[in-house]
């Protein structure tokens, strides 16, 4: 474990690096430090040839609430209460949970959110960034922010309709109705749901099957994935062709064929 940011621990093993949200004594809301820390972990994760799959999760019985209201801890400190903030005083989305968002972006290997606990507001927008999520049966979710007469500003409203259809996405954020983690998984928004105890067992059994696989196919099969869903069938068709050169021209694409006839587990060295 690191201490470079105290809200937000960061841990690598087995080539998966796992990264826990650290404030359990407020739900592990999102403060200054924990944002920066998050965005920088992930970045750290992107780069790092160890590291073939990243796993989010949060310290506590909490995955995330959301902003920490209490002080607008992430807001600019001189907000004044007896007025309105401005445009200018909401900047703090671009230099803070938005870098999050940014650093999600461009993270090309496997994403997991092991929600253990509530998840609410942008911290509900943090799991939606995973590409597959699995909670815990005591896990709640809520958008949150219509109650507050405002809107997702970290791309809540760009995942959601994503993961579980536009009308059902627009009925979670009109309404900001909290919803369990069984509704979670009959909607398709979590793709498994097991009990508190077993939940990192199950997670991180799931995150060693996918650092098992071979890396560069992996994360073209990610990239190629999302990249898909903004062009038409000739450009993604194009776009899997030169992917697959790359990849079929790996080392990894020969001990694939070369350990099914061998009948033994293939060793991918992502080269």
């Amino acid at each position: 474990m690191t201490a470079e940011h105290p809200d937000v621990l960061y841990d690598v093993q087995d080539q998966i690096a796992v990264i826990t949200l650290n404030r359990p004594e407020r739900l592990n809301a999102l403060s200054v430090d924990l944002t920066a820390g998050l965005a920088e972990y992930i970045d750290r994760a992107w780069v790092d040839g160890g590291v073939r799959v990243v796993v989010l999760t949060g310290a506590g019985r909490g995955f995330c609430s959301g902003q920490d209201i209490s002080g607008r801890t992430i807001a600019d400190r001189d907000i004044q209460d007896d007025r309105p903030p401005s445009p200018a005083d909401r900047r703090y989305n671009l230099r803070g949970i938005q870098r999050v968002g940014r650093a999600v972006a461009q993270l090309d290997k496997p994403y997991l959110a092991a929600v253990n606990g509530a998840a609410a507001g942008a911290g509900m927008d943090l799991a939606s960034w995973a590409d597959i999520r699995i909670a815990s049966s005591a896990a709640k979710f809520t958008q949150a922010y219509s109650r507050n007469a405002i809107i997702p500003g970290n791309g809540g409203c760009y995942f959601l309709p994503r993961i579980v259809g536009m009308a059902k996405a627009l009925e979670l954020l009109w309404t900001s109705r909290t919803f369990s983690a069984a509704e979670a998984l009959a909607m398709g928004y979590v793709s498994r749901v097991v009990e508190p105890e077993q939940l990192m067992d199950e997670v991180l059994g799931f995150a060693r099957e996918l650092a098992a696989s071979a890396p560069v196919a992996v994360q073209y099969m990610k990239q190629l994935a999302y990249k898909s869903q903004g062009v038409d069938i000739d450009t993604a068709l194009t776009m899997a062709q030169w992917l697959q050169t790359i990849a079929a021209s790996t080392e990894d694409a020969r001990e694939g064929p070369r350990a099914i006839r061998e009948k033994r587990p293939a060793s991918f060295q992502g080269r």
